[in-house]
């Protein structure tokens, strides 16, 4: 089974997890727009990306996206361009025909016991999971990185009795 998990947004990545190993985690393709130059998901580049790895011989994927919602706090621009770049994944795995499956945070922290933690301990966390990728997650920016890696190996962990 291939499962793609994404910790959606601009600064977000994607996991291809075969079988319960990491294929590969890539930063969210993104592309400027504007006069601003303001960062935006590049559509076109995921799906590019997502044919690269889907192997049609695969009998089963399955996409499992973060599931976000509005934060108090945030600005209602930078939530409006959130909620665009999840509606951008929706629609991609949709017109792949993927089935997809959304993940709260709190449900996917709480089972990685990473509930009230620092954003970092994802990072150490998937380190400790996967250790053959520590190399791939050095740096504290990686913590996107360690997102999808656990929010695809939380799919993988929950629902390999189910399907």
């Amino acid at each position: 089974m291939l499962i793609i998990g994404i910790d959606p947004g601009i600064s977000g990545s994607i996991c291809f997890l075969k079988d319960g190993r990491i294929l590969e985690v890539i930063e969210m393709p993104v592309m400027t727009e504007g006069k601003k130059n303001k960062k935006q998901v590049n559509g076109a580049q995921i799906y590019n990306e997502f044919l690269k790895r889907i192997d049609k011989k695969d009998d089963e994927i399955r996409v499992v996206i973060e599931q976000v919602s509005a934060m108090p706090g945030q600005g209602v621009t930078s939530m409006f361009n959130f909620g665009q770049s999840f509606g951008i994944l929706k629609g991609i795995c949709s017109a792949m025909q993927l089935p997809m499956f959304f993940v709260r945070p709190a449900k996917w922290k709480k089972y990685f016991n990473l509930i009230n933690s620092q954003k970092d301990a994802s990072r150490t966390r998937a380190i400790e999971i996967f250790p053959y990728f520590s190399t791939q997650l050095s740096k504290k920016k990686d913590s996107n990185k360690a997102d999808a890696i656990l929010i695809a190996s939380f799919y993988y962990e929950t629902h390999q009795k189910e399907d």
